[in-house]
């Protein structure tokens, strides 16, 4: 079994707490944090960035950078604008922000370059998530629209225009703000599950763009987690309840809860603030407003370890693999020792941009399989690529070589393709020749009987 921790923070200057899944010990608490909701996130594993409630006397906002093994902050950032939700893409490359004015930046983590911003909603962003293959971003805000975009689609004008508007899906039935979104797997054909205030959890299909199921629950839900066999999900209350609902059944229902609703976890605190699996997905990690996290088994019910972090809320929290600086420095594991020496941090993250927006893609996204065209989206995808590497060898990007890199892994893909189609056809025409074959031979028989 796998080293995990949990990580979690408060919208109160309680920094952020870090424990052992296992033995429940603290590792180190990171200080000088007042996170918002979805306000956290690991860059990739190699460090901890946290966008930070607005100081009134402040006009712009700020995102703050942690190393595993200082307290200290280490790198601040400061964005144009206050900053509520952040997301990273699994590699740690770039870092998407939600502003309060409703816009969306992007930044490269490696150079801080803020690569593009758009008008992502009409009020405060919310949530941001990427999906499972990194080429959608779903984002919910405060007028409770719910968009998905394609990260191709955000650096592609030609696309753009075609499609008159930069998102894939807009989603509007929420009544109001959205609170959690989670995204399962299956990139293009995954569903989503959104909260909302409105006391309602919403199912998406991303491959039909519709509304699957929609669950009343008796409390407003501010978090949700998906379970990994994509059976039921989790969502939190400010009820103190943890609700569990189930996807696949056709209208079964407890009736104390609800239509789709099968039981609940509950052990009489106050409110769910946020809610994450651990990697094998049996137990589920739960911040409450009491500023305590508790860990629940999934199979069992029971609570089996409890952290106190704060007194305020504890509004996220994360599961991960241990980073390698948190190990003990007596251990035996050469590996995790070099680990420990401090590596420098990038650079802050820009205010504005500095790339022309008149310029073609600035920056590679991982290309969005289409499910309908496959061959046309690789063409697209090629002639995509050439763009972006042209244009980050000209401004000097890292980026480049991990385009070239993906490239190459695009070019075996489609390699591949081909070869499997050809395997395809040489089958077809064995058992072509093998059919005339055999009736040529039958009707030599039968010319020689009758003769």
């Amino acid at each position: 079994m796998e080293d995990e921790v949990v990580i979690a923070s408060s919208s109160t200057e309680a920094g952020i707490g870090c424990w052992d899944l296992r033995s429940g010990a603290e590792h180190l608490r990171y200080r000088s944090c007042a996170s918002p909701s979805h306000g956290l996130v690991s860059v990739a594993g190699r460090f901890l960035a946290s966008s930070q409630l607005r100081d009134s006397s402040s006009s712009s906002g700020s995102v703050l950078c942690w190393s595993w093994n200082k307290p200290q902050i280490e790198v601040k950032s400061f964005p144009a604008e206050a900053i509520n939700p952040l997301a990273c893409n699994s590699d740690g490359t770039y870092i998407v922000g939600g502003g309060v004015s409703g816009d969306i930046y992007l930044w490269e983590v490696a150079t801080g370059r803020l690569l593009k911003k758009w008008h992502g909603h009409y009020r405060a962003v919310t949530c941001l998530v990427f999906s499972d293959d990194q080429s959608l971003l779903i984002s919910g805000a405060e007028d409770g629209s719910v968009r998905v975009w394609s990260l191709l689609m955000i650096f592609d004008e030609e696309r753009q225009q075609r499609a008159g508007h930069l998102y894939e899906y807009s989603f509007s039935e929420h009544a109001l703000p959205v609170t959690d979104i989670v995204t399962g797997y299956g990139g293009c054909n995954a569903i989503i599950i959104s909260a909302s205030q409105d006391r309602t959890c919403k199912v998406w299909s991303l491959a039909r763009g519709t509304l699957l199921r929609n669950i009343v629950f008796p409390s407003m839900i501010d978090a949700i987690a998906l379970d990994p066999g994509e059976h039921v999900f989790y969502a939190g209350g400010r009820d103190g309840k943890i609700y569990i609902a189930e996807l696949n059944a056709q209208g079964t229902s407890n009736n104390n809860y609800g239509l789709h609703i099968i039981g609940t976890l509950s052990d009489q605190g106050k409110g769910i603030c946020s809610l994450a699996f651990a990697l094998d997905g049996s137990q589920l990690v739960a911040g409450s407003e009491d500023g305590m996290v508790r860990v629940w088994d999934t199979k069992t019910h029971n609570i089996i370890r409890v952290f106190r972090h704060a007194k305020g809320p504890v509004n996220n929290v994360l599961v991960i693999r241990q980073p390698p600086a948190l190990y003990p420095r007596t251990s035996a594991n050469n590996q995790a020792s070099v680990a420990r020496r401090h590596v420098p941090l990038p650079p802050p993250l820009e205010k504005y941009t500095s790339i022309d927006e008149h310029s073609d893609l600035n920056a590679f996204i991982t290309p969005q399989p289409n499910c309908d065209k496959l061959y046309d989206a690789t063409y697209t995808t090629f002639h995509s690529m050439n763009n972006q590497i042209n244009e980050l060898q000209q401004h000097g990007s890292s980026g480049a070589s991990e385009l070239e890199m993906e490239r190459l892994k695009l070019d075996c893909k489609r390699s591949m393709q081909m070869v499997e189609q050809w395997k395809k056809m040489y089958e077809n025409l064995h058992q072509f020749c093998v059919g005339e074959l055999l009736n040529g031979e039958a009707d030599d028989a039968n010319l020689t009987l009758t003769s």
